[in-house]
């Protein structure tokens, strides 16, 4: 991609998931190549949305698309009169929302168009449909990628044209430092002797927070619980906590800002999703040197590998209570284990070779 491309990003931001963080990073090594954010934002969420403020305290360029729900006529407008506006040479879509509008437009303006698929959830009906019209979406892209190897599998198993498919994990461009151990659990209120574990992530099935309080509940009663994130299965976690009788022992913390920086708090970082893409709080967990437990699905094994984790199949916590016991009784090798993964993350998933891949990408949907 020449100098004088520029890039529209669209997404509709949730309050601050993976996609959003993977938006902030790329968007901001883009800066010089002028590029630009548009988040489509009901209006319930369009003042201080965390992720606009922060682009913004970035010096990347956003605008705020602000519409009603469902309002997909009034979005379609909104976003082809930014698009008129900015005149992009690539639109760069993540999410079915953006995929589906945001792709249309563009595509209706004879602009090349990438989407980054980030992973499908399915779960619930909704979700299910939506995800069935972003298959068709991303059919009609000009290049998809893909964040892990099983997703390319599962695009072309939807019917997207192998040639359009380009496999490139998420990078990783922090932009702070994490915090000292001490800082970090002052932050969190954990005391400095407590043995605990951390979980980042929505509250949602895919994200397995139920399997993580079933592990919890086999684990050494020595082992505490943070929550970190919001969801729409909150309340029922709460109760299932409740009914296996450790309450006492999760603390919810709910959304927290730049939870990343917050890793050095834990004794572990575990991951105990059902399905993933490339996640970002394993690469934070990773830049912060914390031992790591995590699920074999998706893109994680493309991340770490047993030199550097401790993995461990879906939906099964008796497996990652028993991880928790090893990195309690052998904290020599969790150490180990938690440097080459600080190593790993720093030498394979930095800025450049990302910058790099994308651009490959726009090079390739323009041709």
């Amino acid at each position: 991609m020449n100098g004088n491309t520029r890039v529209l990003h669209l997404l509709a931001p949730t309050w601050e998931g993976g996609l959003e963080q993977v938006v902030t990073m790329i968007s901001t090594i883009q800066r010089s190549e002028g590029v630009h954010v548009g988040a489509v934002l009901s209006p319930d969420q369009a003042a201080d949305h965390p992720f606009v403020t922060r682009l913004k305290a970035l010096g990347v360029p956003v605008t705020s698309v602000v519409v009603g729900g469902r309002s997909y006529l009034r979005e379609y407008r909104s976003i082809a009169v930014l698009i008129d506006r900015l005149n992009p040479s690539i639109v760069h879509t993540h999410g079915y929302h953006a995929d589906v509008i945001g792709g249309a437009v563009a595509r209706a303006k004879g602009i090349p168009t990438v989407s980054t698929v980030h992973g499908f959830t399915q779960g619930v009906l909704r979700n299910v449909i939506y995800e069935w019209m972003q298959r068709i979406a991303l059919k009609r892209a000009d290049a998809v990628i893909a964040v892990s190897e099983p997703l390319v599998r599962v695009l072309i198993n939807a019917g997207v044209a192998k040639r359009k498919i380009h496999q490139v994990r998420n990078g990783f461009a922090p932009m702070q430092p994490p915090l000292t151990r001490s800082v970090a659990r002052t932050r969190l209120g954990i005391s400095s002797n407590a043995l605990v574990a951390g979980w980042v992530g929505r509250l949602s099935q895919d994200k397995g927070a139920d399997v993580m309080l079933d592990a919890l509940a086999l684990a050494d009663p020595a082992w505490k619980l943070s929550m970190i994130g919001e969801g729409r299965d909150r309340d029922k976690l709460l109760r299932k906590a409740a009914s296996l009788g450790i309450s006492d022992r999760v603390t919810w913390h709910g959304h927290v800002p730049d939870a990343g920086l917050l890793m050095t708090a834990f004794d572990a970082f575990v991951l105990s999703s059902r399905t993933e893409g490339t996640p970002i709080t394993l690469l934070e967990a990773m830049r912060a040197c914390v031992p790591i437990v995590a699920t074999r699905v998706g893109g994680v094994p493309d991340v770490v590998t047993s030199r550097e984790a401790l993995l461990v199949p879906a939906e099964q916590p008796a497996q990652i209570a028993g991880a928790l016991a090893d990195i309690a009784s052998g904290q020599s090798a969790a150490r180990e284990r938690g440097v080459r993964a600080r190593d790993k993350a720093k030498e394979k998933f930095g800025p450049a070779a990302w910058l790099t891949a994308v651009s490959a990408v726009y090079d390739a949907a323009s041709a």
